[in-house]
């Protein structure tokens, strides 16, 4: 079947655009092929610094011949209804419409509308340079005297299409002074003539020859193996770096690495700030010593081209850019060393953190109030908390963090250890920011876990105050970050920690609760337990955490699978009678009209359950309270098997349903049961 063949040849895209670049083209030019009833057997989308490409295999060569039936308006209606039909189906008299018969509706008009397939080139024809004029670059840019929009401008286009075996046929179209044609172009500067294109398999292999490898996985491989490989071969071991990769790879068609090293003096500055630099000037990975595991003073880049003496003038370039970038590095670090942290703490008075909550001097006098009432509640010393709360922000002013911001905190712990704080005061220095995702380290110091939860409970209690909320998807403020934060090292602490006491709007709680949901979702935990568990004052994280796992485990026993049904049963039951009898039932159980054997040994259970339950809730013990409603099983399995509810008897009916309202409302004390499925 044929195949389609698309490339937009151009000025260097972005690499941090070009993989989203592709598999937007390829879903652009599906879907409209779908649409336009081309069926394909599969796509593939690439993307080099220079091009954009993708292939489409297992066309068919025209689309198919449809026919439709459009109803219509009753025969009789309004002219302006039928002129609206007829334009509707393409119609020009109401005499090309058929009129169909129904026995309730009477007599209307329909049309049938049979449109001829079309061939496959000319849709595409159509669909390539529809998908070119409105692809979604974020800044398209405009050159020359042209109309057409690009990310960069636009050189070549090749568009083929044509059956295995065939000359495929080129997809004629225009954008702007581009006309579409057969021919690509490779290397920049290894290999830059021409290349006439057919199918995708000679386009791929002529480019290889041309110096381009098109598919960024492949060129990530490369980087990645050859790296590790060199470094090996020094007894060094590669820092692999997953984002740096994706940008290097998608900096480069022709990937060459190399190894290129600095002063040994400059291992002097921490090592975090040595690989910000490499990484933000150069694009280059850094090296460990296999043997020690410290920072090397070595590096490795990736060149796009096979230079003539090996890459020497290449590597000596970049040694001698790095050179000065770590001499700035250094430059900082000591220049910051000489001023104590705290001095720098007047500077944060003319930061503004934001307009309506204040400096950030401010904001560090609120962490550092909160971090000492949160300190005795997770076993951190109360000073250490306030100490380290009061210089949290303190290397923002710093030369370091001003040039590379992703070192805040960081280098807070270097300066704060060099200039003799606690350990533990300078470890909160850093930690407190974390966590910053699903994947970050949660910290485990008290002193630590104080000022961090301090942190972003002002970040939200300070943003809920001045109803900056989250909507949709829109976040500006990483809110929902801060408060997956929060419950991250809640949970993983073991913390019982009462937000309620920080917490006081009833909205900010239940975000929190949301948050809950969506952290328990992604560990596994089925969200209807969440709900059932989870009140509008819950504010005990770990509490909801474990009254979750205790509910799972119950309810994946068949003991918790029966109970539930039989809850069910009840509940149903109740719903409907209550609503039947217009009242509530919620009395005490009459014994004295309790007749059979089996709604006796369940009015006992309930009781005991009832008594049980409630002491083991009150000395926390929820598993135990989950065990204890587990064992109302069997009673409630005999009830219903040998009890009819609705007894003749009114007086006897009424003390059956009082019966399993007193089940229901003891099942309830461990959590709302009718919102679990099942």
């Amino acid at each position: 079947m044929p195949e389609l063949l698309l490339e937009l040849f151009s000025e260097e895209i972005p690499a941090r655009l070009q993989r989203r670049a592709a598999e937007d083209l390829k879903k652009a030019v599906t879907d409209a092929l779908v649409e336009k009833g081309l069926v394909y057997e599969s796509a593939g989308a690439f993307a080099t610094p220079r091009r954009l490409a993708l292939t489409v295999t297992g066309l068919p060569a025209a689309s198919p011949d449809t026919r439709e039936e459009r109803k219509g308006p009753k025969v009789g209606a309004p002219q302006q209804a039928i002129d609206g039909f007829l334009r509707a189906a393409g119609l020009s008299s109401i005499d090309q419409a058929k009129v169909q018969s129904d026995e309730k509706k009477g007599d209307f008009y329909v049309a049938v509308i049979e449109k001829k397939g079309a061939p496959a080139i000319e849709i595409l024809q159509d669909i390539l340079p529809a998908t070119v004029k409105s692809f979604p670059w974020g800044k398209p840019m405009r050159w020359g005297a042209g109309r057409l929009e690009w990310v960069r401008p636009l050189r070549a286009i090749a568009a083929t299409f044509g059956p295995e075996g065939e000359e495929p046929d080129v997809i004629e179209f225009e954008m702007g002074a581009v006309t579409s044609g057969n021919t690509t172009y490779g290397h920049r500067f290894m290999a830059p003539d021409a290349i006439k294109v057919r199918r995708f398999d000679d386009y791929v292999q002529s480019l290889e020859k041309a110096r381009v490898v098109l598919d960024i996985d492949r060129r990530k491989q490369i980087i990645k193996t050859d790296a590790e490989q060199l470094a090996f071969a020094q007894g060094l071991e590669l820092i692999v770096d997953e984002g740096l990769l994706e940008e290097v790879a998608g900096l480069v068609e022709w990937p060459v690495v190399m190894m290129g090293s600095f002063d040994e003096a400059f291992l002097k500055v921490p090592e975090e700030a040595i690989i910000a630099t490499i990484r933000a000037n150069q694009k280059c990975f850094c090296l460990r010593d296999s043997s020690t595991g410290k920072l090397a003073n070595k590096f490795i880049l990736t060149s796009n081209l096979i230079a003539e003496d090996d890459g020497k003038t290449i590597v000596a370039g970049n040694e001698r850019v790095i050179r000065a970038r770590l001499s700035d590095a250094k430059f900082f670090y000591e220049t910051d060393l000489e001023t104590p942290l705290a001095d720098n703490l007047p500077k944060l008075e003319d930061v503004v953190f934001h307009a309506k909550l204040g400096t950030q001097a401010e904001r560090v006098a609120r962490i550092e109030k909160l971090a000492a009432e949160i300190a005795p509640l997770v076993g951190a010393d109360v000073e250490d908390a306030r100490r380290a709360a009061k210089l949290s922000k303190a290397d923002l002013p710093t030369g370091m963090v001003g040039e590379f911001p992703e070192l805040q905190g960081l280098m807070g712990r270097y300066y704060a250890l060099a200039q003799s704080e606690k350990p533990q005061v300078a470890t909160a220095i850093e930690e407190h920011y974390k966590p910053l995702g699903p994947s970050d380290r949660v910290p485990t110091e008290p002193v630590s876990i104080a000022v961090a939860l301090a942190d972003k409970l002002d970040i939200l209690t300070g943003f809920w105050s001045i109803d900056e909320k989250p909507t949709g998807s829109k976040d500006p403020y990483a809110l929902r970050r801060a408060a997956l934060g929060v419950i991250r090292l809640i949970v993983d602490n073991r913390l019982r920690l009462p937000l309620g006491r920080f917490v006081s709007d009833p909205d900010l709680l239940s975000f929190f609760h949301d948050r809950l949901k969506v952290s328990l979702r992604d560990s596994g935990a089925r969200h209807d337990l969440v709900d059932a568990v989870i009140s509008s004052d819950s504010d005990d994280i770990l509490q909801v955490v474990a009254r979750v796992n205790a509910l799972g485990s119950l309810l994946a026993a068949e003991d918790g699978k029966a109970l539930l049904a039989g809850y069910k049963r009840a509940a149903n039951i109740l719903t409907a009678e209550e609503k039947k009898d217009g009242r509530v039932y919620a009395d005490p159980i009459d014994a004295a009209r309790l007749s059979t054997p089996e709604e006796k040994s369940l009015a006992t259970a309930i009781e005991q359950a009832r008594t049980a339950v409630t002491a083991r809730l009150e000395n926390d013990d929820y598993a135990g309270a989950i065990a204890v409603l587990a064992s109302l099983r069997t009673p409630v399995d005999a009830f219903f098997e040998a009890v009819l509810v609705n007894d003749p008897d009114a007086a006897i009916r009424a003390n059956r349903l009082n019966l399993l309202a007193s089940l229901r409302d003891t099942m309830h004390l461990v959590a709302d049961f009718g919102k679990v499925a099942g």
